[in-house]
């Protein structure tokens, strides 16, 4: 009996799933998800790698792969290990001939899969899939190495050439004893949240993202931003918002952890504008999308050198490491109410608003000129909706050696003078606590 192993990434769901759709094309399937505790660990800037907000969503939205999959009579074995050690133990136990997973190209995940690939038996294949883009690789008119450097002519070129897919459907349900493949003595627990390195929490009564990880929960804001509320028809209005559930769509949390695909919202975008209407709100959240997409395929194009200190750009600034400014900025102790109010939100509640995050990262890097990478690493910490691209890309772009053809900074005082007038956003995090 020749068994089919899907191994869970960045990928958390069942429906719009081309990794899982694969693998199903054979009765015999099993599901892992490893919690590497290399993720759990430190980082070279001396933070916790994944903090404890990020780690909560991520058990979350494992327990409900867990029990979706187990609707379509797939067993989740869950582990607290290496990935390779636990695939090449499974390999050998369960008779797997294929490993399917979702395709990564940042150093350590290439690492992980490497360690993984020389150690295989010569008859085991491993199958991997770009699954994570609204517009895929093989559809978009570039090549990586000529992704373009400015995100208009990215854009523009995909929205003229590209066809986006139909999402995927729910694969259809194995027959019933598929769930008794045996994974051995493989250790098949959801790890606590104390395992990961954190104590239990309370989340701050005044988070902008009271939601938790999943599936479920991704859908169920879809239904209830698109077609309760009807807030899309506002989105790019509302979108520099600071304070509330609803300025913005909120998905980012759920599409880092590949709990909704991009495909899925898109598809919805166009059903609303085709039922509700359509308008320049609706078309902005594809527009997000599409950065998205674009910070991807910049990693993909420079590889790693959107974690060193000169970035895509090869360009040297004279960097500080100054722990008492860094200090500051953590802990919201500025010359700047709107810095400050903003680091106040990320550290009580793992989010920050868009507008938040572009304003202390130039704070950060272009005006204290401190090295960018312990923002982002900060950032990669405590972010519930970190994504390894879009958060390394949009630093590198706010600190000059990225993206941005204009090489702007901030002006801070501005910046809240806009979007804060009244000072209600400054006011919550500086003179309100929890309660």
């Amino acid at each position: 009996m020749s068994v089919n192993l899907v191994w869970f990434r960045n990928n958390l769901r069942v429906l719009d799933n081309l990794v899982l759709s694969k693998a199903c094309e054979n009765e015999n399937v099993i599901a892992l998800y490893v919690f590497d505790p290399r993720d759990f660990g430190q980082t070279e800037f001396g933070f916790k790698k994944t903090g404890k907000f990020r780690s909560k969503f991520l058990l979350e939205s494992v327990s409900n792969l867990k029990k979706n999959l187990e609707t379509i009579n797939i067993n989740l074995i869950i582990s607290y290990d290496k990935p390779e050690n636990v695939i090449l133990q499974l390999v050998e136990k369960c008779e797997i001939s294929k490993i399917f997973f979702q395709k990564e190209w940042t150093p350590e995940e290439r690492e992980v899969e490497n360690s993984i690939k020389v150690n295989l038996p010569l008859n085991v294949e491993m199958i991997s899939f770009y699954d994570q883009f609204l517009y895929k690789p093989s559809a978009i008119p570039y090549s990586f190495e000529k992704i373009p450097r400015v995100f208009t002519e990215f854009r523009k070129g995909c929205e003229k050439s590209v066809t986006i897919d139909k999402p995927l459907p729910v694969p259809k349900k194995l027959r019933l004893e598929n769930l008794n493949i045996s994974a051995g003595k493989i250790e098949n627990d959801l790890p606590t949240l104390k395992q990961l390195g954190h104590e239990d929490f309370e989340m701050d009564r005044r988070t902008a993202f009271p939601f938790s990880g999943g599936e479920d929960s991704a859908l169920e804001r879809l239904q209830e931003y698109f077609w309760e509320t009807k807030s899309l028809q506002k989105y790019k209005q509302t979108r520099n918002g600071l304070i509330g559930i609803n300025y913005s769509s909120k998905f980012s949390a759920w599409l880092a952890n590949g709990c909704v695909s991009a495909k899925t919202i898109f598809n919805e975008v166009k059903k609303f504008e085709e039922e509700i209407v359509k308008n320049e709100d609706t078309y902005w959240l594809i527009f997000e999308l599409i950065w998205r997409d674009f910070f991807k395929y910049v990693s993909l194009k420079h590889d790693s050198k959107i974690f060193k200190q000169s970035g895509i750009l090869q360009k040297e600034y004279n960097w500080q490491k100054d722990k008492n400014v860094i200090n500051d900025w953590i802990n919201g102790n500025t010359k700047y109410d709107f810095v400050n109010a903003n680091m106040k939100e990320i550290a009580a509640t793992g989010f920050m608003s868009n507008r938040g995050r572009q304003n202390v990262a130039s704070y950060f890097s272009k005006e204290m000129e401190q090295d960018w990478r312990v923002g982002a690493s900060y950032f990669e910490s405590m972010l519930i909706d970190y994504d390894v691209h879009s958060n390394w890309g949009n630093w590198i772009y706010n600190a000059g050696v990225g993206n941005d053809p204009r090489d702007r900074k901030f002006n801070i005082e501005s910046q809240a003078d806009r979007y804060d007038p009244n000072n209600e956003y400054v006011d919550l995090w500086l003179k309100q606590e929890n309660k």
